[in-house]
């Protein structure tokens, strides 16, 4: 298979990896861009993608035209039409999953997100003590955000959902904080899955609006901070990632409480999926690192 081809059908299988994974409450897109090697790419390829659609509302054809080509189009379409085609499939496959076998899945996300912490350690230069407070209180954060109580939206207004996309769209690109789980919490994660089986339009374009306008936001302060604050950064994601990990425990009571499992839980599935979930990430690391693996689509 001709290189150029190859990238392309990897680039899609990452972004259909990265969609999946929006769609579970719990599991983050950002970890799994991440966990392919493409994190730094992804949150480069948005911040010009933020700079090219300024240029055009400035209607500056020169402005426009180095924008343009500053943006990595052999990442972004095939990446962007995989998340597309995984949010469009799962949001009718994997409620079911989750719903069906709870603990099992919770126990495989668990074994990739707790692996995908071994990723961002790996790109720190040096750990200071600084560093240290940043990764204990990005925990502590998403060990909060992660207990929060449910709301229920049946009906939401268009104005909540614009601004429930703003932020979750946020969360979609940080690794260790599920975007999914933020629209459960705000009370329109079921409503956006129904909405998107339905083809409701108002309710599909309001929501894709607020999250252009959150990722515009985000995207390029997090390109600056990736460019001038790596390590610091880095440091913030692990600690994002190891809080977030309470979301994924198998074994949860009444409100999110934790919970040791019973006689009746199942425990050698989970274990085993959850072996299987962090070997895959391993894997993946040990085939990054190899002399073979592309340079320009598996490093940041």
């Amino acid at each position: 298979m001709p290189s150029s081809l190859a990238a392309l059908v990897r680039n899609l299988l990452y972004g259909l990896l990265m969609g999946g994974a929006d769609v579970i409450p719990g599991v983050s897109g950002g970890t799994m861009a991440l966990i392919v090697g493409i994190y730094k790419q992804l949150v480069g390829a948005i911040s010009s993608a933020v700079s090219l659609g300024l240029a055009c509302l400035r209607l500056d054809a020169d402005v426009v035209r180095t924008h343009g080509a500053a943006v990595p189009w052999r990442l972004v379409l095939p990446l962007a039409t995989g998340i597309g085609l995984a949010i469009a499939v799962g949001a009718h496959v994997i409620p079911a999953l989750m719903t069906t076998y709870p603990e099992q899945m919770r126990g495989l996300f668990l074994g990739l997100v707790g692996a995908s912490l071994l990723i961002p350690a790996f790109r720190m230069q040096r750990m200071t003590a600084l560093h240290g407070v940043l990764g204990a209180g990005a925990a502590a954060l998403a060990f909060f955000l992660t207990g929060l109580p449910v709301l229920d939206a049946a009906d939401p207004s268009l104005l909540r959902v614009f601004l429930s996309a703003a932020v979750a769209i946020c969360a979609m690109i940080l690794p260790g904080v599920s975007g999914a789980f933020l629209l459960e919490a705000l009370g329109i994660y079921t409503p956006t899955l129904t909405a998107l089986k339905a083809l409701d339009g108002p309710f599909v374009i309001t929501f894709v609006a607020g999250a252009a306008v959150g990722l515009s936001a985000f995207a390029m302060l997090l390109d600056w901070l990736l460019t001038h604050l790596h390590d610091a950064t880095m440091a913030v994601l692990i600690g994002l990632i190891a809080g977030a990990l309470r979301s994924l425990w198998p074994y949860v009571g009444a409100h999110r409480t934790l919970q040791f499992p019973t006689a009746g839980d199942p425990i050698g599935s989970v274990i085993s999926l959850c072996i299987a979930g962090f070997a895959t990430v391993l894997l993946l690391l040990w085939w990054e690192r190899t002399p073979s693996a592309d340079p320009v689509s598996s490093r940041p």
